[in-house]
């Protein structure tokens, strides 16, 4: 069975990254729960929102994030009974291309540069099981859908889900 695994907010921790950053710059507190329900950006002051945005435009920023607890690990033992590919919209954010790449090679070098997938919409992703935290592309996706849970997507409803890659090796191990 194929299985395409989402990269930001399913193994790359994005969400928190942006908080860390945000915090860093502008010397505030802002925490994970004051953004549950939403996109980071959605709980700053207007005018600081494009600093948010810019985050994904910075050299490195794709490359500095942390691994989602657990990835490693689950996905490690997935690639033993399922044809895994990691499938991340790369595309509108171009330093990310290279830099999930080498991120890739830092954290699931077990996961072989053919069996990565950086494209623009994975509307093309034609295959079994489709791990993502976003509904744009689990609800386009003609397999299984699973939403993995980020604070953005907590009031999502409409897929099986998954809270942690704990639960991911429950389901699919």
């Amino acid at each position: 069975m194929t299985l395409f695994v989402d990269m930001d907010e399913v193994i790359a921790d994005t969400y928190r990254a942006h908080i860390t950053l945000y915090n860093k710059e502008f010397n505030e507190n802002l925490t994970v729960e004051e953004c549950m329900g939403g996109e980071v950006w959605q709980s700053v002051p207007e005018n600081r929102r494009n600093r948010i945005h810019s985050h994904c435009h910075e050299v490195g920023f794709f490359r500095a994030l942390p691994p989602i607890e657990g990835s490693i690990e689950v996905i490690k033992e997935l690639t033993k009974e399922y044809d895994v590919f990691i499938a991340s919209a790369a595309m509108q954010f171009p330093n990310s291309l290279i830099e999930k790449h080498y991120w890739l090679d830092e954290y699931f070098p077990f996961i072989d540069w053919k069996r990565r997938i950086l494209c623009g919409d994975k509307h093309i992703l034609r295959g079994d099981i489709l791990i993502d935290d976003r509904t744009y592309n689990l609800e386009n996706f003609d397999g299984r859908s699973i939403m993995f849970s980020s604070p953005h997507n907590i009031h999502t409803n409409g897929f099986e889900r998954v809270n942690s890659w704990q639960e991911v090796a429950e389901k699919l191990l």
